[in-house]
């Protein structure tokens, strides 16, 4: 079930723990893409909190809000390029995606195989996407009061499982929101030393949330027979003796017919 999009905002924009949680996830993710630079970059679910710092380089932002969630005009002060789009059919030609980014799209979509099958539909060739869901075993995932705490949380085993499924490649994945989701102020100033010693104790430390990036692989078809093209080919009568010769000394003759006005046939 996806929160509605003014829950979200709420949160995100309105709350000092949503601000501590976009930029915990905003850093994550920007150290996975530091450079978008002429290059179109997509988020569906309620990604433009992530989206923001790709404005200024990037080719192309756009937005898809799913239609259960709601949409609202983004970014603000500029204009609009957020647009409503089913689950099923993003208004986005095949292919023309180099960089997608969902969040608050995966976890609480009721059907997650469609939302798999459209980001590899619109990723372009050696396109990448980063996949952001609640961590199963994390703190985030068991409270309420957060976008997070919404929808199925994944363990990354399961997160990579799914999107192998629809082709796509596993690249690498990172985990943010170290801190515990508490409004108390020590933990709302303390945030950043959280983060950067959970970057350190990953593999002791569990996070928030978990960001998967993957590729879309496209592999030059195999082509059936001879791998190259023959340069002298083998005709089918070369070395057969022509019509009406006749073998002498065991090789053949070719007989010239005469005319019957010929001076010879006279």
């Amino acid at each position: 079930m996806h929160l509605d999009v003014l829950d979200l905002r709420q949160f995100y924009y309105r709350t000092r723990l949503g601000r501590v949680a976009q930029m915990a996830v905003r850093d994550a993710l920007l150290h996975l893409w530091p450079d978008t630079s002429s290059e179109t970059v997509a988020g569906f679910g309620f990604a433009v909190p992530l989206l923001r710092p790709f404005l200024a380089d990037a080719r192309r932002v756009v937005s898809l809000m799913p239609g259960p969630q709601g949409v609202m005009h983004w970014p603000a002060g500029m204009p609009n390029v957020s647009v409503l789009c089913a689950e099923k059919d993003w208004p986005l030609e095949t292919g023309s995606v180099d960089k997608l980014v969902v969040l608050h799209g995966l976890e609480t979509s009721e059907n997650p195989t469609a939302v798999l099958e459209e980001a590899m539909r619109v990723l372009g060739p050696g396109g990448h996407a980063v996949f952001i869901v609640p961590n199963r075993a994390g703190l985030w995932a068991r409270r309420d009061g957060t976008p997070f705490g919404y929808g199925r949380p994944y363990s990354l085993g399961q997160l990579e499982a799914q999107v192998k499924a629809q082709g796509f490649v596993p690249e690498r994945h990172a985990s943010a929101l170290y801190a515990p989701p508490s409004v108390k102020r020590f933990w709302l100033r303390s945030h950043g030393m959280w983060e950067r010693t959970g970057q350190k104790m990953s593999a002791l430390m569990s996070g928030g949330v978990f960001l998967l990036e993957v590729s879309k692989q496209v592999y030059k078809p195999t082509r059936v027979g001879a791998p190259e093209v023959v340069r002298r080919p083998l005709r089918v009568l070369e070395g057969m003796p022509a019509p009406g010769a006749k073998p002498v000394s065991g090789r053949a003759v070719r007989v010239v017919p005469q005319a019957p006005d010929s001076p010879v046939g006279r």
